[in-house]
């Protein structure tokens, strides 16, 4: 099973402890031996989720937005993202070479495309900028991928 993830950033301590709970809950539903979870690691759900997904045994796979997509991360991320990525079986590129709005959203149609089920930690609401969960979500139901919403009950961003 080939599982993606896409999700809200910058969420409160709060929000996160909840958010990593139920995606640690979502990757223990998963055989691991079969799991092969895809993400473009960003700081926040995309992370978490790599991290479940290789502390439960499965396979990490990352998609890189564009070339400079690191130095648009927080600096204090740096770290795990360069770790994650050194765990990646396999690592997919877009081609872009700036970190915009357009590159994220290409690198996440490509991950849609790789995947059986795309998880989205979304609050449900439009997306605050192009290449938003809300427009990867709608991105994946146009091209038939299932989409599994992971939210905490009462949570806001």
């Amino acid at each position: 099973m080939r599982v993606g993830i896409t999700g809200h950033r910058g969420l409160r301590t709060e929000v996160e402890a909840q958010v990593r709970f139920l995606l640690a809950d979502q990757v223990k539903a998963y055989e691991s031996a079969d799991l092969t979870g895809v993400s473009c690691i960003a700081d926040g759900p995309d992370s978490w989720f790599a991290e479940a997904v290789l502390k439960h045994g499965g396979r990490l796979e990352v998609v890189v937005p564009a070339a400079e997509y690191r130095e648009g991360l927080p600096d204090w991320h740096h770290p795990v993202y360069d770790w994650l990525i050194s765990r990646a079986a396999d690592v997919h590129h877009t081609g872009l070479t700036e970190s915009t709005s357009e590159a994220h959203q290409a690198g996440s149609e490509i991950l849609v495309g790789l995947v059986d089920e795309l998880i989205a930690v979304w609050d449900g609401k439009p997306a605050r900028g192009y290449g938003g969960t809300a427009d990867v979500v709608a991105y994946a139901e146009r091209t038939g991928v299932p989409v599994r919403v992971l939210w905490p009950e009462g949570a806001s961003r």
